[in-house]
């Protein structure tokens, strides 16, 4: 199926997958559509199976059952379509790496042998880099940038080929309080702009839940789709994490998670 007949409207499509590892079956009964244009958190306990639902979004490994489309097309068909940004990014790249270098990857990295840069990818690396503010990193090497800034080169590199969506996997581990604002920020100023579908692994939704819609959460051995208001709840959440969790709801109808000691 080529692009254009893809399904414009529905960003990732579930119908009853099921996730193994190890020939163990950790998830099952996955039935949900995420919209495109959403910005979705995939959460649950450590071990229950989030980075393995982005591999099979990814096209990397197969669902143990069921269907899994990506905008109507099988995962890998077309990873174009989709920007990803690793949880430990950092440690993917040589110390030699200039952001510049990174974002240039993200557009011929794919390829076998040496790829000559032409002018309209280089233009198209500068301009990336400004528009997820860190083009006044592009000629500096990753290893001298903050967690932050590399954060923001990463994104560069996912985005600047034009996907449709962009998956982080927790973009604000290890970050400060600062950084972890300014990320946040930056992701939604992109969502916006550029009409994205973002999907975030996260442990914490407190930072997040600012910018988030909804949230796939791995509960129980199963996968499950809600809006993020029925999501931030304090008997689902105590459950999903096996910890007294309550939300509370500030004067400005914010709302903030915190656990019960």
């Amino acid at each position: 199926m080529s692009r254009s007949e893809s399904n414009l409207e529905v960003a990732l499509s579930f119908r009853d997958v099921s996730a193994l590892r190890g020939g163990r079956t950790i998830w099952s009964q996955g039935t949900f559509d995420v919209p495109a244009g959403s910005v979705v958190a995939i959460i649950g306990a450590n071990g229950s199976g989030k980075t393995t639902l982005v591999q099979m979004s990814l096209g990397l490994i197969p669902p143990a059952s069921g269907t899994l489309r990506v905008f109507g097309l099988d995962p890998g068909d077309d990873n174009e379509l989709i920007g990803y940004v690793p949880q430990h990014y950092a440690a993917t790249v040589g110390e030699a790496v200039r952001g510049i270098d990174a974002v240039l990857l993200g557009q011929t990295g794919h390829r076998w042998g040496p790829a000559r840069t032409t002018p309209e990818q280089l233009q198209a690396a500068r301009r990336t880099l400004a528009e997820s503010d860190a083009g006044g990193f592009a000629d500096k090497r990753l290893c001298t940038l903050s967690g932050g800034q590399r954060q923001r080169i990463a994104i560069a590199e996912a985005l600047v080929s034009g996907p449709r969506m962009l998956i982080l996997d927790e973009p604000l581990a290890s970050l400060d309080i600062g950084s972890q604002r300014d990320t946040v920020l930056l992701v939604d100023r992109l969502h916006r702009a550029l009409g994205l579908t973002v999907i975030v692994v996260a442990h914490d939704l407190n930072p997040l839940l600012p910018i988030l819609d909804s949230a796939i959460y791995l509960l129980d051995g199963h996968a499950h789709y809600a809006p993020i208001g029925q999501v931030v709840d304090d008997d689902l959440l105590t459950h999903l994490y096996g910890s007294p969790i309550r939300v509370v709801h500030t004067p400005q109808g914010e709302l903030y998670m915190r656990s019960v000691f």
